[in-house]
């Protein structure tokens, strides 16, 4: 079971949740950057990038027999806030292609940098799958 939380008289938050509540088994996935499989760089290209990081985080969470709608939190880790911003239009389609629920907590922090130089979004997740 999974709830978004939207206290009383707050705008809804368009594209995360504020917070959910959640039960069942909880499922931490490292964080996950936009290289393939065998970790290797298919694009330099920022919201490719995400994409790919976006797919790792699902293939991680399959192997606990999780599923996308289990994802209660994710932290966006980006080398570059306005490169980011300048591809919403594009992680959004991927996100919803892959995801599809925006019922989610969600942040965004900007670094320095990440530990793989080529990398320029690091995301990390929590799920929950039901009992």
């Amino acid at each position: 079971m999974k709830q978004a939380l939207l206290p009383a008289g707050w705008v809804k938050p368009r594209g995360y949740a504020n917070g959910v509540a959640a039960s069942g088994t909880q499922v931490f996935i490292a964080g996950q950057i936009g290289w393939d499989e065998q970790a290797q760089f298919q694009s330099d290209d920022f919201a490719q990038q995400s994409e790919q990081a976006l797919k790792n985080l699902l293939a991680v969470l399959r192997e606990a027999g999780g599923k996308p709608e289990h994802l209660v939190r994710l932290t966006w880790y980006v080398t570059d806030k306005r490169e980011y911003l300048a591809s919403l239009k594009d992680i959004g389609r991927a996100f919803r292609e892959l995801i599809g629920d925006y019922d989610i907590a969600m942040s965004a922090v900007q670094v320095v940098a990440l530990m793989e130089d080529r990398a320029k979004v690091e995301i990390e997740a929590t799920a929950v799958i039901p009992y």
